[in-house]
């Protein structure tokens, strides 16, 4: 029996110095990310990828991730289990020889306690320690490694066991302490060693097992995600190619649509920005066309005229101030008509949405701006307006153009001192005159761009300006069209969207349903 060896003292724990702190650059803001600016959408590497290679890759680490999440938690559970089970046993053990040694123990006779353990397992150590402080070892010739658990075990009255795991001889093993007691009181602890090696080599060949597995998943998630993304994005292949192709050749043909999902879904709606472009297109030819038909008369008139005075002043021969005077005359008002052909086109051409000043608009109030225009221009005309209040969120100057050329037409067919009445109320516009009317054959056709009847051909215009009235209503999202007036002439009726109350107010605008009459001012 050998002498209690002193107890270790915590030794000082030798802590390291602070690591010194390098400077930081003045000139590096530390909460800049340099490598933010090239992270830029364009720059990042997976926007440089195909779409199939990154669903690949989506799917790989996905099924990775999934695979070591699992992977770890078999090792884990597999591990405490194991480890728990020979904590177990281990203590099953040591309690059990703890109390079939107490006697042996308590007459500190060695040869007895050797003779008990000789069915111990060679991989098993056991030591004594008593409460005074010595250690009985009843096998090998090596001290445990103990510690103040084991000694509180020993020497204190509580009934509690102590496990641990330690090294010796490069070994791991797993150390129990249990209590021995007698009758009159506690005599010592009992120490138990069980070697773990076979437990760390079966934990290896599982971590390995483990790897195995997952990386043999990635690869099959990898061949897998492979397959399905080329199966699975053929139909977006096919989409790409045909979409190529119309780019290619210009061809608006419509695309197939099968089933009804996403894919067709797209397909759908890229059909419906093909049925639009195809319209926009033949109306641009249609507008060319028509452009080139209209502007031909004015110019071969024009043409005419210039062709005559160029002649007279080649020939020499004289024209009288007055037929000189007629022909400039003429000239002027074809350029005059040219001008405003072009200007007509130009309005027409805007073929989008509005753009530049979108507010909220007092039709009242364009409708008041617009009749002191036309009012200059058509003195003898009388202009009666009935107006109820009527806000819109649009563009003012081209509502005012259409409201315009509502009037001019009406004025343009009103005869001398006729009557223009114009009536807004609940949002539809309706301008009657007192004129010939429209034939019910032709009234789905006035808006149309150049349609000009039989009896207006007579007419100045160019055949534009309702067209232009009807394109600013669509695009305020409203409507048009054409009827016959209670004194038997023209009725176009304009409906656009909105309400009485100004759209940042709370209640109506202060202004009454008016009536006023513009008399003739010659």
């Amino acid at each position: 029996m050998r002498p209690l060896p002193p107890r270790p003292e915590a030794a000082p724990s030798d802590a390291e110095p602070p690591a010194e702190t390098e400077p930081q650059d003045p000139g590096h803001d530390a909460g800049h990310d340099p490598g933010h600016d090239a992270e830029l959408p364009e720059r990042r590497w997976h926007y440089r990828r195909s779409l199939a290679s990154r669903v690949t890759l989506l799917t790989t680490i996905a099924v990775g991730v999934a695979v070591a999440f699992l992977s770890l938690s078999v090792y884990f559970v597999v591990r405490i289990q194991l480890e728990d089970t020979m904590d177990e046993q281990l203590l099953d053990r040591a309690t059990s020889m703890a109390a079939g040694l107490t006697s042996a123990a308590a007459d500190k006779d060695r040869d007895q306690l050797l003779t008990q353990l000789r069915f111990l397992p060679r991989d098993s150590r056991v030591q004594i320690l008593f409460a005074d402080g010595s250690i009985l070892l009843t096998n090998g010739t090596t001290t445990l490694p103990l510690g103040e658990e084991e000694w509180d075990v020993a020497t204190s009255d509580a009934d509690h066991a102590v496990l641990r795991s330690v090294t010796i001889a490069g070994d791991h093993v797993r150390m129990a302490t249990v209590p021995m007691d007698l009758s009159n009181g506690r005599i010592g602890a009992l120490v138990m060693t069980q070697n773990t090696d076979s437990q760390q080599k079966f934990l290896g060949k599982l971590g390995l097992v483990m790897l195995g597995f997952g990386g043999t998943g990635v690869i099959i998630a990898a061949v897998a995600g492979t397959v399905v993304a080329r199966n699975g994005l053929r139909p977006v292949r096919r989409l790409t190619e045909s979409v190529e192709t119309i780019a290619r050749t210009e061809e608006l043909t419509p695309l197939r649509v099968e089933g009804d999902d996403e894919i067709a879904r797209l397909a759908t709606a890229f059909n419906q920005m093909l049925t639009a472009l195809s319209a926009s297109r033949e109306r641009q030819k249609q507008l060319v066309a028509d452009a080139g038909h209209e502007l031909k008369t004015p110019l071969t008139s024009l043409r005419t005229n210039l062709d005559l005075l160029a002649q007279a002043e080649d020939t020499g021969a004289a024209l009288s101030p007055e037929t000189r005077r007629e022909l400039i005359d003429d000239v002027r008002a074809q350029i005059v008509e040219l001008s405003t052909l072009i200007g007509d086109l130009v309005e027409l051409a805007r073929d989008e949405q509005v753009r530049h000043v979108v507010e909220p608009v007092s039709l009242v109030e364009v409708l008041d701006k617009a009749v002191s225009r036309v009012r200059l221009r058509a003195p003898s005309v009388t202009f009666e307006v009935r107006a109820a209040p009527w806000w819109l969120v649009g563009e003012s100057h081209s509502l005012e153009r259409a409201i315009t050329n509502l009037l001019d037409n009406a004025a343009k067919w009103s005869p001398t001192d006729g009557r223009v009445v114009a009536t807004l109320a609940n949002g539809i516009l309706t301008v009657d005159d007192e004129g010939p009317g429209i034939p019910e054959a032709d009234r789905e056709y006035v808006f149309e761009r150049f349609f000009r009847s039989t009896e207006s051909r007579a007419m100045p215009g160019s055949g534009l300006g309702l067209a232009i009235v009807r394109q600013v209503a669509e695009r305020h999202a409203g409507s048009v069209r054409a009827g016959v007036s209670p004194s038997g002439g023209a009725r176009l009726t304009m409906t656009l969207p909105g309400g009485p109350l100004h759209p940042d107010a709370t209640r109506p605008i202060p202004r009454e349903p008016r009536g006023a009459t513009t008399a003739p001012t010659g």
